[in-house]
């Protein structure tokens, strides 16, 4: 009878402290106040170029201008267009032919309209001595909306002149911080 009673007794106890315990004094609308930042970093674009790539086989005429196309979908996702705070592009381009380059990232809509560009120009090299050029392209403010209206981004490479005995390759590699806040 007495184990029952201490039992009882014991129960009633814990429970009159778990229902007055840390939260007489709780303000639940502070959650309003609660931002979360998470920064997610994701592998952009990267490509391999050899200097013959600028050399038309067939003909042998200097191929100016080398393009390529990549599809990005999620960057025209709601979630990321509502919570984008800001976009930080890394691009870092190892150089070993004798030219220098001009890159150009035009970035476009599913109409192919251009939401955002932006270029850099990569260093000459050579075979035995690749340049490595860093390149940062910071996107906040009003840009944000331009940029995550693109769903794939085109980059271009121009060099001034091109002939057949160049050798060498210029390598991209490229990563994206996104810097969320909801």
């Amino acid at each position: 009878m007495i184990k029952i009673n201490l039992k009882f007794f014991i129960f009633v106890a814990l429970c009159c402290l778990f229902f007055s315990a840390c939260v007489k004094d709780t303000d639940f609308d502070q959650a309003d106040d609660i931002v979360l930042s998470p920064v997610v970093e994701l592998d952009l674009i990267y490509f391999n170029l050899r200097a013959s790539d600028f050399v038309d086989t067939v003909t042998g005429n200097p191929r100016l201008t080398v393009t390529d196309t990549t599809e990005i979908e999620f960057l025209d996702g709601s979630f990321l267009q509502e919570n984008l705070a800001r976009a930080e592009f890394y691009f870092k381009f190892t150089n070993s032919i004798p030219r220098s380059f001009e890159v150009d990232f035009q970035f476009l809509s599913e109409a192919n309209d251009t939401t955002y560009t932006t270029q850099t120009v990569v260093n000459e090299g050579s075979v035995s001595s690749p340049v490595i050029t860093e390149f940062i392209e910071n996107v906040e403010g009003e840009q944000i909306l331009q940029l995550t209206s693109a769903d794939k981004v085109v980059v271009s490479v121009t060099v001034p002149s091109s002939t057949v005995n160049v050798s060498g390759e210029l390598n991209l590699k490229s990563k994206t911080t996104y810097f969320l806040e909801y």
